[in-house]
């Protein structure tokens, strides 16, 4: 019976690809993506406010609050971008995709690079957008009971805005901190491994209703002997993230509701 039932699909398959002329890469990496996004969308009832900020194209440096392992908030940021057929940033991500090469061929496709400061530089002398989380992994895996509160932000954001004049478009995320939960972390492993390990309560995503906010861009004058001006870069870091903070913060308040609604 289950052999039955596995050939049955697999040429519904067959014949939904050759009806529609499309390959088996397309549909893994076109078809299914957008259909999965679509169904994300709807569970996690995602509201979106301010995508007027965003700019048509690149070059221009997204920044947002992050959270969840798995960085569903990197994905959801991304898509709202592409519906509104906008110029879909690279995602600067963690170099956990990128350790075993059967993972980093999909992190690829999926538009995530290596987070470095030459990669990024080299994203916006194309004229490409990216995004990137200034907190790192210590946002990314840190435990839920300290959610919506940044970490220490690093200055590489801020460096790669002096040295381009690309303008920072802040974003906050507001959600994923209840969709994701985090009960530790194990920040001994980065001695042995180079990343620090999250412990998680769920794999599978809570119900809880997100919302992403885009605020207006910050415009810093192009100013490469600036980008090496460490004080000056972190001066700068620091107004960012507590500008960022008091948003979230805002936000937060005017929130009634968690998972429901």
């Amino acid at each position: 019976m289950a052999v039955r039932v596995r050939r049955f699909i697999g040429e519904a398959v067959k014949r939904a690809l050759t009806s529609r002329g499309l390959t088996r890469e397309q549909l893994a990496y076109q078809v299914l993506p957008k259909f999965l996004m679509e169904l994300m969308q709807g569970y996690l009832r995602v509201d979106v406010e301010g995508t007027r900020y965003v700019p048509k194209e690149g070059p221009y440096i997204l920044i947002s609050n992050h959270s969840g392992f798995m960085g569903f908030d990197a994905t959801m940021i991304t898509y709202q971008i592409a519906l509104q057929n906008k110029d879909v940033p690279k995602i600067i991500a963690h170099k956990l995709w990128f350790l075993r090469p059967e993972i980093s061929v999909h992190a690829k496709k999926m538009g995530l690079v290596p987070a470095t400061f030459d990669n990024g530089l080299k994203i916006l002398e194309k004229g490409k957008p990216l995004l990137l989380f200034p907190e790192g992994e210590e946002g990314n895996f840190k435990p839920t009971r300290y959610r919506y509160r940044l970490r220490r932000f690093r200055r590489g954001f801020v460096r790669l805005a002096l040295q381009t004049g690309a303008p920072i478009v802040p974003s906050i995320v507001i959600g994923a901190e209840e969709t994701s939960i985090t009960l530790s972390q194990i920040r001994w492993a980065k001695e042995l491994t180079g990343i620090i390990i999250p412990v998680p309560l769920n794999i599978v995503p809570l119900p809880a209703k997100w919302t992403i906010r885009f605020l207006p861009p910050i415009r810093l004058k192009k100013d490469p002997a600036k980008a090496e001006d460490l004080e000056y870069v972190t001066k700068l870091s620091r107004k960012i993230r507590h500008d960022l903070q008091h948003e979230l913060n805002t936000q937060l308040k005017q929130r009634t509701t968690v998972f429901l609604g």
